[in-house]
């Protein structure tokens, strides 16, 4: 190889075997991040043939995990977050915290060093946020409730992580490291408290001056009309202000691109830098993917089978019985603990920068690392298969077992209306399905009004903290008669369905008709197909949101052209 060019030798052989074999990961229905993954092994130097250049790899794979994670910052809302908090903090933290301890137990009975024991229990505790998305996609359950738990379950592990990899180097010389670069004689508490003043600045910065300044340079830029300059404004942000805060605050690439992403989010372009970014984050992503490949051993599949088989079974078994276990407990019903349990069944992203990150503090053997990374390869892998595993696995335990059947029917203390319900509530009102930012806006409007109604609405926090305004409300999924008949369908005037979902859209439609013939129904949805079959159907009247805006535009230009009698509308 000519090494006057090696860069783009190496970006060339990344990018073709990452076509190559994403495309048959694809085609035989694996997630294509394996086949990066298998292409970073194959021009890696464990493999014979054409090798790559491993150190320009590696600093393409760090501008992928600055990339990666502004990516996270940019889609990361609080309020997401705070709508399944009740069981996705102390899940995700015990879930962790269980894991860890069960690899730590693994990695210690192996001989490893507490400190590369930690590393390895916490990557295979991180589940793919990347995988999970692309999974809950393809299955339609993005928007369900067990959807949104399994990625607010997610956002605080990857909350946790980015504070573990905060803390581990200047905790990495008490940890068992012997590299001279954390080797130091300064107390342990000074170098932690050092560590987390400079990180809090950082924060701080990013809060108070980042979330002003960004959005500003964001108008700035977008006032030009160049489409080139605002893509170029918003990586430049992103790598610049991971690079600035690690040189300034010693802050790591990934924390530093993380909040970047975060305080752009408050942009009113957030959306549109998101859009502009994404094939630029996809492309280093890719390179950070194959750039891990290039690092794997596979002879460590023959070397040390019966390692590679505990890794992937604390994975994939451990990891969901551990998180299905702790939904039971946290009261919900058997198909969200099934649910939630195969979507962390899996590692990803986060165990590969994890396990980085340990190998290059000397915390973590080169052994761990290539464990870690067929546990990647083997669970992502296996997770869609998982996913299918859910409906015969809750058969067979609803068929087998008693306290099965007792979970699955488990009653939502949310999901009837209370004894002391006003009567207006129950007859001749409103029932509103789905109370996202379309359903409070209705909401808030029959308040206004006066006019009662009764919300459905899948997520129990949101229900619950209705219930504590005084708001009439049940939890539950509407497409389901029973949610229905518990807001008190079979008398009410109307039924307004505010999500978009097509398939329950018509599903609680026909299930309210067939309860209560008379009743005036009215459904949203977001595609001109779907709304035109829906009107062909005469479920009830249909609002199309691109639709609904252009009647209300055109009705302001109308009226404010509209002819009379003393003056010609043009004049």
């Amino acid at each position: 190889m000519d090494h006057s060019i090696s860069l783009i030798t190496t970006v060339a052989t990344a990018f073709a075997g990452a076509l190559v074999f994403g495309f048959i990961a694809e085609k035989i229905k694996i997630p294509a991040l394996v086949g990066y993954l298998l292409a970073g092994i194959v021009i890696g130097p464990t493999t014979p043939g054409f090798v790559a250049d491993v150190h320009i790899a590696s600093q393409l794979s760090e501008i992928g995990v600055m990339l990666l994670m502004f990516g996270v910052g940019l889609h990361f809302s609080p309020s997401d977050l705070l709508a399944v908090r009740r069981i996705a903090v102390p899940g995700a933290v015990l879930q962790m915290g269980i894991t860890t301890a069960i690899g730590m137990a693994v990695a210690s009975w192996w001989t490893w060093s507490i400190g590369g024991s930690l590393i390895f229990g916490l990557s295979l505790a991180c589940a793919s946020t990347v995988v999970l998305l692309k999974s809950l996609e393809a299955r339609n359950l993005l928007n369900s409730m067990n959807g949104r738990i399994a990625v607010g379950w997610l956002v605080v592990q990857d909350l946790v992580t980015v504070l573990v990899l905060v803390l581990l180097p200047p905790l990495a010389g008490v940890l068992g490291s012997t590299t001279a670069v954390v080797a130091s004689t300064t107390p342990l508490w000074i170098t932690i408290g050092k560590t987390l003043l400079q990180v809090s600045a950082f924060i701080v910065l990013m809060l108070v001056v980042g979330r002003r300044a960004l959005p500003w340079l964001l108008w700035q830029v977008a006032r030009t009309g160049s489409r080139e300059l605002f893509t170029l404004s918003v990586v430049a942000s992103a790598i610049g202000i991971a690079y600035g805060a690690s040189l300034v605050f010693s802050v790591s690439f990934a924390l530093g691109a993380f909040f970047a992403g975060t305080v752009m989010r408050e942009s009113e372009f957030s959306h549109r830098a998101a859009e502009e970014s994404l094939p630029l984050r996809d492309a280093f992503s890719v390179l950070f993917f194959v750039s891990v490949g290039m690092v794997f051993d596979p002879a460590i599949l023959i070397a040390q089978p019966l390692r590679v088989l505990g890794v992937v079974a604390i994975v994939i078994v451990g990891n969901f019985f551990t998180s299905s276990a702790l939904v039971l407990i946290l009261r919900y019903p058997l198909n969200t603990a099934l649910s939630i349990g195969a979507s962390l069944g899996q590692i990803g992203e986060f165990s590969i920068i994890l396990a980085g990150l340990g190998l290059s503090l000397g915390l973590l053997p080169q052994e761990g690392m290539s464990l870690i990374l067929a546990g990647v390869l083997i669970s992502i892998g296996l997770n869609s298969f998982l996913f299918t595993l859910i409906g015969p696995i809750r058969k067979w335990a609803l068929s087998h077992s008693d306290l099965a059947r007792e979970l699955d029917q488990r009653q939502d203390p949310y999901a009837e209306l209370p004894m002391s319900t006003d009567r207006k509530y129950l007859e001749g009102q409103v029932v509103l399905i789905g109370y996202g930012r379309v359903g409070r806006r209705i909401a808030q409007a029959m308040d206004e009004r006066g006019i009662p109604y009764v919300i459905a609405e899948q997520n129990r926090e949101i229900v619950e903290d209705m219930r504590k305004r005084g708001i009439a409300a049940v939890s539950g999924n509407a497409a389901d008669p029973a949610v229905l008949i518990q807001a008190h369908i079979a008398n009410a005037a109307m039924l307004v369905v505010a999500t978009p979902d097509t398939l329950n859209v018509r599903h609680m439609a026909e299930t309210a008709r067939a309860l209560n013939p008379n009743i005036e129904i009215l459904l949203r949805t977001h595609s001109e197909d779907e709304s035109i079959m829906l009107r062909k159907e005469e479920i009830g009247d249909v609002f199309y949101g691109e639709e609904e805006l252009a009647k209300g535009m055109a009705s302001h230009v109308l009226n404010r052209f509209k002819p009379d009698d003393d003056k010609h509308p043009h004049a």
